[in-house]
């Protein structure tokens, strides 16, 4: 056996633990400039109820496929469960588009409600209401993340918008004009609505009408001409959420003139005139 001197031994150990702390070399990056070419990640946020009671929900939304950002118990003092990170991509939408945007799991974030959804009875189907302390902490957080995230009003979205044909929810019981008296969605103004239903019950447009228009607000809907059952799924979608007290899917006057106020420019109103000076009064130093 060949016995090794002292210092070639040292030198050898020292090598070998040198190799074992010294980390490889990484890319050498400069944050100095920054592109004025971007914007947020998060440009939609989707809503959901999950048709389960809360431990179902629970174990859907963090044991299955399925997953949400945030979920909404209804507990007697109603909470969110935090589940899936704001900067992370939750997998609520599916199959879904609005307007350009297609796939939208990865631009939205997404908010689950624990509601049991509907009943199939003889009359019909029946939705079950929200509590309204579900629908007060529903208002804190959006506002918070419209905050963080500047989503415009018309980007806080319905299941059953982004996915009209496959999705109901969160279905013609949830409160959109409560959210909409708090600043956070878009609304149709009523006096607006008021002024264009003469002409509509005089003269109802044709089925492409309703059709571009529909596609024009963001929904994807058959361009057909006809009054097919994708078109009339998509009408009742949007009836369910402007138009609460009646949702049959059929084109009719008060439909065309709120779809008709929601897709028109706001009125530009002229700046205010400037103050006469008051009389006798002294300039400002």
């Amino acid at each position: 056996m060949k016995i090794l001197p002292l210092t070639v031994l040292s030198t050898a150990m020292a090598l070998l633990a040198g190799c074992a702390t010294v980390p490889p070399p990484g890319p050498r990056l400069d944050s100095s400039l920054t592109s004025r070419s971007q914007s947020d990640r998060i440009k939609y946020i989707i809503i959901h109820y999950t048709v389960s009671d809360l431990p179902r929900s629970i174990r859907t939304l963090t044991q299955d496929v399925v997953s949400s950002h945030y979920l909404l118990t209804d507990t007697e003092q109603p909470f969110f469960y935090t589940l899936v990170d704001e900067s992370r991509q939750a997998n609520h939408a599916g199959l879904s588009s609005w307007g350009i945007y297609n796939q939208l799991n990865s631009a939205s974030i997404g908010i689950e409600i624990v509601n049991p959804g509907f009943t199939e009875t003889p009359q019909g189907r029946v939705y079950a209401p929200f509590k309204q302390a579900q629908i007060d902490q529903l208002i804190l957080l959006l506002k918070d993340i419209v905050k963080r995230h500047n989503i415009k009003p018309e980007n806080i979205l319905g299941h059953n918008d982004i996915a009209p044909q496959r999705k109901q929810d969160p279905g013609p019981m949830f409160p959109w004009k409560q959210l909409a008296d708090a600043g956070l969605v878009t609304w149709p103004e009523p006096s607006r609505v008021a002024a264009r239903m003469p002409g509509f019950q005089e003269q109802l447009p044709e089925v492409l009408w309703f059709q571009r228009k529909l596609a024009e607000f963001g929904y994807a809907v058959p361009q057909t001409g006809e009054l097919d059952e994708a078109t009339r799924t998509v009408i009742t979608v949007f009836q369910s959420k402007y138009r609460q007290s009646l949702y049959d899917g059929m084109p009719d006057a008060e439909t065309a003139a709120i779809l008709d106020v929601l897709t028109a420019p706001k009125p530009v109103l002229p700046p205010p005139p400037p103050a006469a000076p008051v009389q006798g009064a002294t300039p400002a130093e």
